[in-house]
């Protein structure tokens, strides 16, 4: 790819979770140029303010409310605008509201920035990132959800918890839809390079069904637990946000799962939904299928026919 501003990243979506994604990135220094736009200019403009006032305390970073004229030439754009999720409502549920609104903000991105990665984070992200793809007409490379890189968060935080070792030296993946049938893949879950069989022999601490059933809930019931509370998640799945962006624009080839077109892993095809990437400033460079066991895979299956009929909907 050639960019013109091979670092500038765009943020569609000035929102709870756009206005946090601009901030934890404005901190990263990752993106020398960060532009927003929102339908609401006022909000966007005054989140750009608010921003540039930080700019002193992080690093150099040119940050500005714009239009879709600014999208050109961006090497990313972020899509996170869209309707919040209510509490009580699921993902899927969503997914009338912000297909409308996706459908008018993709021809504008692609019209200006034809040779951007299109990140998308709505929900629901994998069906989404689906209606972006066929929208879009991009190579399934540059078309990346964020997924289930939170759920997998979530999972690698409770696992370390559990065990009393820090979230980084646990290994672990939730697979498949970011929504209620998301697959925690058990069988390749490793802390420290050891199987979790192996560690809990070595610790001392027993990882039963009744505990591996808590996290798992834990972890699918996490997002409606905090919409409960305070309305609205967007630190985490911000950092998130910011992660892949690093990945892409350092060309790091680093593993995620984010949500992206799969065919033929698994006698799955064409759905859009996560599983352990190789994500680098082509996008997704590399999709991996790690050995599932059986259980894993079927529950996978259930999940992708979930999400293809969703998908359906959208045809």
């Amino acid at each position: 790819m050639s960019h013109p501003h091979p670092h500038r990243v765009a943020i569609v979506g000035a929102g709870h979770v756009g206005a946090t994604a601009a901030y934890a990135l404005l901190l990263s220094g990752i993106a020398p140029e960060i532009v927003l736009i929102d339908v609401d200019t006022r909000r966007a403009e005054g989140e750009a303010m608010d921003l540039a006032h930080a700019v002193p305390f992080s690093e150099p970073v040119r940050i500005w409310a714009g239009s879709y004229e600014d999208v050109e030439g961006a090497a990313v754009v972020v899509l996170t605008a869209g309707a919040n999720q209510q509490p009580g409502e699921t993902r899927l549920e969503l997914l009338g509201r912000n297909a409308a609104i996706l459908r008018e903000i993709i021809p504008q991105v692609v019209a200006r920035a034809p040779d951007a990665i299109l990140l998308m984070t709505n929900n629901p992200v994998d069906v989404l990132t689906w209606a972006t793809l066929t929208t879009s007409a991009f190579p399934p490379q540059r078309v990346i959800g964020s997924g289930t890189i939170l759920d997998t968060a979530r999972f690698r935080s409770l696992l370390s918890q559990h065990f009393g070792v820090d979230a980084r030296s646990v290994h672990a993946h939730i697979i498949s839809e970011h929504g209620d049938t998301e697959v925690a893949a058990w069988s390749i879950a490793t802390i420290g390079g050891m199987p979790l069989e192996d560690f809990q022999a070595a610790s001392g601490r027993v990882l039963d069904d009744s505990s591996r059933q808590a996290i798992v809930e834990q972890t699918r019931r996490a997002a409606y637990e905090i919409i409960a509370r305070k309305g609205a998640t967007y630190y985490a799945v911000a950092a998130g946000i910011v992660r892949i962006i690093q990945a892409i624009i350092r060309d790091e080839s680093t593993v995620l799962t984010v949500s992206s077109r799969v065919s033929g892993s698994y006698g799955l095809e064409d759905v859009c939904l996560s599983l352990p990437c190789i994500v680098n400033r082509w996008g997704v460079a590399r999709l991996l299928a790690p050995p599932l066991t059986k259980g894993e895979v079927s529950a996978l299956h259930h999940s992708a026919t979930v999400l293809k009929a969703a998908q359906s909907t959208l045809q």
